[in-house]
Formats: structure tokens, sequence, C-alpha cells
């Protein structure tokens, strides 16, 4: 059966936005008091949202920063002022990724973007880079009651789309996504770049894996 939905991840996989993440948790540490966190870092934490983000790099701090819940949100309220600031200033789209979103929708694919980053802010990356115009449904990681790597995601998407399991693929960087894919029972393809926790995406065991969007 002809692949007819192909759903994206974004952060490592359209779009290097690990430097405006980096600067957006900087400036919410700086304001908390906290010392910086380095690039590589906050690289390998990229994902899960910024909720697990910023509750990951507490965890680094030496000695690790026990925070309550009501310090946390507030941590989290920080953040997102901050990021608001800078989301799409420094997100750069990876090479091929306009042009190979257009000749797959071209050919009659059907494009989805599905991400853990929440919605307000992935729109506002994909707005900046130019990208908002390919994707006809944007998921983010508080749009839905959960977020990936939980099979209502995708599943949700599917039906959006009102495609089978079998006419469906999800791009992404991470273990996160081929987990995503997995649990709906979609095709997991995913790129070798990314973030990945610095891991090998080969580790994670996708279906397929592509050096570059121009390779899909």
């Amino acid at each position: 059966m002809p692949l007819q939905l192909l759903s994206f991840d974004l952060d490592g996989t359209l779009v290097d936005t690990a430097g405006e993440i980096a600067q957006a948790a900087n400036m919410t540490l700086a304001d908390a008091g906290l010392p910086p966190a380095s690039l590589e870092q906050v690289t390998r934490l990229i994902g899960g949202g910024a909720q697990a983000l910023m509750q990951r790099l507490l965890a680094l701090t030496q000695p690790p920063i026990a925070t309550t819940a009501q310090q946390q949100a507030a941590l989290l309220r920080r953040f997102d002022r901050a990021y608001a600031q800078v989301a799409g200033t420094l997100a750069r789209p990876y090479p091929g990724c306009h042009e190979t979103l257009e000749q797959l929708r071209s050919v009659g694919v059907q494009l989805a973007c599905v991400t853990n980053k929440e919605h307000i802010f992935a729109r506002q990356v994909l707005q900046a880079t130019q990208l908002d115009g390919f994707f006809a449904l944007l998921i983010g990681g508080d749009t839905l009651a959960q977020k990936k790597p939980h099979h209502s995601v995708l599943d949700h998407v599917r039906r959006a789309f009102a495609t089978a399991p079998e006419q469906t693929a999800h791009v992404g960087d991470s273990r996160i996504d081929v987990l995503a894919a997995r649990n709906a029972g979609v095709a997991a393809w995913a790129v070798s770049y990314g973030y990945n926790a610095g891991l090998p995406i080969s580790d994670a065991g996708p279906d397929r894996i592509f050096d570059s969007l121009p390779a899909l």
C-alpha cells in the first residue's frame, strides 16, 4: 500500500533549535540565580518538552537542587517567558528541508508536524523558518492529553488524515520518535543527525535511517 502520510518531528529533525533552547534555558537559570548549562548539556536533554528539560537540568546541578512543585512551576513560567523571546531567532532548517517537503507535497504525500515542544513555540519556530505552510496539522506536546511516545498521539494524526497504519510513517531523530511510531503501529523512520541524547539513532532500531532530508 503506497505511503500517504508522513509526520515529522521538529527539533533535531526539520530544524536545528539547540542554540535557542540553550539560550532560553540559561536565561531561566540566570533569573533563578543558578549557574548556566553548556550547549552540549542542553542538546542532550532535548526531546521531552520544556518541563522535562528544566527538571533534568536542575538534576545536573552540583549538588542537585531539590525543588517543590510550586518552585518548578515558577521555573517553567520563567522558561516560557524566555523562550517566547528567542523561539525561531536561532532556528535553522536542516539542508534541503524546504525542497524535500515541497517535493513530498507535490506527489500527494500528506504532511504533519508532531513535536513534544509546546504548541505555541512550535508554531513560532515553523513561522520563523517559513515551514508552517507545509503542514496541514501541527501537534505540540500540550495539544493532546498525552505526548510522544504515547500511541494516542500518532493515532490522532492518522485519524485526522484518514490513513491506515501501513500508509503512514513518522520521521524523527530520537528514541522517543521511534517508540512513538512503534506504539502506534506505523513505520519508524529516522534521520542520522539530530539530538537523541547524544546516542546513535541506530541503537533505537528504526525501520529506516536517512542521512539527510532529501534522502527521504
